[in-house]
């Protein structure tokens, strides 16, 4: 692979990255209520969905979300529902004041991981956004699954810098929310944007 390819590879992997989808509003959260470290952490669970995504895309075994709708079908609604259920968590979540913007005791590090690594499982398109995307980037005329690694190495680096900068923003965000209502409006605002992620991934066609 070319320098000049992995250069035109970086701001379009970083704009995938950046997209506020439900991960990045996750990240943004946990910062909001846990802080930077907890955002970060929590985020490897998401790193390890894509990981084990990019494998799939790299080895071609993605074919079986391209010909099996039943499979993708599955996927597709029962991502869905599980950020229907986060949202459900977060409209209906207890609030209270807290004095000098102190953050909110945080629940399990594991806990924050495996939420980032089911909203990142649960949507099969981003599988099929590694089968579209990568290739575009790729020298068939070279190993294949090297060049995967490497894109998938610096696409992994990106999005732990993205998960990084929501979770920085979250946390500049603590001292505003000091007061139980401005709390409650940023939960219930999640609570609805994660909602619509999931009607528009029930919504999306599979191709």
């Amino acid at each position: 692979m070319e320098f000049s390819t992995l250069w035109l590879f970086i701001p379009a992997c970083f704009a995938l990255n950046a997209f506020p989808g439900p991960n990045n509003l996750m990240a943004m959260t946990h910062g909001q209520r846990y802080g930077l470290r907890y955002a970060v952490l929590a985020g490897l669970g998401r790193l390890v969905a894509f990981v084990l995504m990019i494998a799939l895309a790299a080895y071609g075994l993605a074919v079986i979300l391209y010909t099996s709708e039943l499979f993708f079908l599955a996927l597709k609604v029962a991502g869905a529902l599980y950020l229907f259920w986060l949202a459900y968590q977060m409209w209906t979540s207890e609030v209270a004041a807290m004095p000098d913007a102190e953050p909110a005791r945080p629940v399990g590090q594991l806990d924050g991981a495996r939420r980032e690594f089911l909203i990142a499982a649960g949507n099969p398109k981003a599988i099929l956004i590694f089968t579209a995307f990568f290739p575009q980037f790729v020298d068939t005329s070279a190993p294949v699954p090297a060049q995967f690694a490497v894109l998938g190495a610096v696409f992994l680096l990106m999005e732990w810098l993205v998960i990084a900068g929501y979770g920085v923003c979250g946390k500049l965000l603590q001292s505003w929310f000091t007061q139980p209502l401005r709390q409650r409006l940023f939960n219930r605002g999640c609570a609805g944007a994660l909602a619509c992620a999931g009607a528009g991934l029930l919504a999306s066609q599979n191709r």
